[in-house]
C-alpha cells in the first residue's frame, strides 16, 4: 500500500509541475490553438490520478487500522510504572538512574471534524474534536513511554513532561518523556 501511495504521489507532483511549468507557459505561447496537446494530457491525467491513488490508498490503510485496532484506546492504561512529573517519591529512593525514555505520536483529525471545529472556532466554545485528539495523542505516547521503561525493567518514571507541536494542518505531535528509574522498597 506504501509504495502504491508514493507511486500515486510521484504522479501527482510530476503531473503538477508539468501542468504548471510546461501547460501554462504553451497555453499562453498558443492561445490560438484550442487543440490540447497529448503531454499536457497525460500531465492532467498523472496529476488526477495521483490524487485519487494517494485517497484511496489512505482510507484503505485507516479502514485496516481501525479494524485491527478494535476498541478505542483505553483512558488509562495498565501501570506497571509509576509516573511521576517531580524528582522524586516520598518515602523511596531513586536506587538506579535507567535513562531517558520517550513516547511519540503524531495524530490527525478528519477533514469532516476540522470543518466542524472551525465553524466551533468562529462561533466559539471548546474545539471538542481537537480535545478529543490531543487526549488519544497524550494516551498513546504515554503508553510507548512506559512500554520502554518496562524493557528497561523500571520502577518509575521521573519528570515526566508532554511536549505538542503543530506538524501540518490539524495534524500535531505529542512526545512524551522521562526518567527510566530503579526504586528502593
Amino acid at each position: 500500500m506504501k509504495t502504491l501511495r508514493q507511486i500515486g504521489s510521484l504522479a501527482f507532483v510530476l503531473g503538477l509541475f508539468t501542468v504548471v511549468f510546461a501547460g501554462i507557459p504553451w497555453h499562453v505561447v498558443a492561445a490560438d490553438d484550442p487543440v490540447v496537446p497529448w503531454w499536457l494530457r497525460i500531465a492532467v491525467f498523472c496529476l488526477l490520478g495521483g490524487i485519487l491513488v494517494v485517497l484511496l490508498t489512505v482510507a484503505i490503510e485507516q479502514r485496516k487500522n481501525r479494524t485491527r485496532a478494535g476498541a478505542p484506546l483505553p483512558a488509562e492504561p495498565d501501570r506497571s510504572v509509576l509516573l511521576l512529573n517531580s524528582a522524586a517519591l516520598p518515602g523511596r529512593e531513586v536506587t538506579e538512574v535507567l535513562g531517558l525514555v520517550q513516547g511519540h505520536t503524531v495524530f490527525a483529525i478528519w477533514l469532516g471534524k476540522d470543518l466542524s471545529a472551525l465553524v466551533r472556532l468562529i462561533l466559539g466554545g471548546e474545539l471538542t474534536e481537537y480535545t478529543e485528539m490531543m487526549g488519544r495523542a497524550r494516551i498513546a505516547a504515554t503508553n510507548r513511554m512506559v512500554a520502554q521503561a518496562a524493557d528497561l525493567g523500571a520502577d518509575a518514571i521521573i519528570n515526566v513532561r508532554y511536549m505538542t507541536t503543530s506538524v501540518i494542518g490539524s495534524a500535531a505531535e505529542l512526545l512524551a518523556y522521562g526518567t527510566a528509574v530503579k526504586l528502593s522498597e
